[in-house]
């Protein structure tokens, strides 16, 4: 197991400053302050369920909304992942969840291609999570697709609670980006690619 998977960005504009840390060969730990619960609560499932360390301390015009400080929040995230991952030699590449929370269930599946590319259905029942508009689940998927280069699939198959619907999203997107950043030991030093680089 590499133990250099590290990396850190920070994203300082008129609207948001943000640090993110990662370890991709963590164990969960997560210290997170962007001023959103809700959201704070989901990036903890991406430390817990991926096993990725975790250090996200944003600031952001929360006096207008949360848009800013949630988008920025998935560019500097995937930025670090990028970075982190660096030239993607021995990965599996690819992973898949399904991860239910009582009557909800989704399924997220992640290629790190290289080409950005998001494609999200969630029906989400309610328009607020407590203080988080569920549609800027999408603002943060988006923003982390861009900036870390994968092609994500999400889809919340079915589910009543718009707090159980985002938070199978992102458990199982937690999953999924363990499994495709898990070192492959029969690949070790390949890319998994026949065109040589991703």
């Amino acid at each position: 197991m590499t133990t250099d998977r590290i990396a850190e960005v920070k994203r300082h504009t008129a609207e948001t400053r943000i640090t993110a840390r990662v370890n991709l060969d963590g164990t969960g730990k997560a210290t997170l302050a962007t001023g959103i619960g809700f959201f704070d609560h989901m990036l903890d499932q991406i430390a817990r369920h991926g096993l990725i360390d975790l250090d996200i301390q944003a600031e952001g015009d929360l006096h207008i909304d949360g848009h800013h400080t949630v988008e920025d929040v998935g560019i500097t995230l995937g930025q670090a992942v990028a970075k982190a991952v660096g030239d993607k030699k021995g990965i599996r590449r690819y992973g898949h969840a399904y991860v239910p929370l009582d009557e909800a269930l989704s399924r997220v599946v992640i290629d790190f291609s290289g080409r950005p590319g998001l494609i999200m259905n969630v029906p989400f029942k309610s328009g607020m999570i407590g203080t988080f508009d569920s549609q800027l689940a999408h603002e943060f998927f988006q923003g982390f697709v861009n900036h870390a280069f994968v092609t994500l699939h999400i889809d919340n198959l079915r589910g009543e609670n718009a707090h159980h619907q985002c938070e199978t999203v992102f458990k199982a997107f937690a999953r999924a980006l363990r499994s495709a950043l898990e070192l492959d030991p029969r690949a070790a030093g390949t890319i998994p690619s026949t065109k040589g680089s991703l």
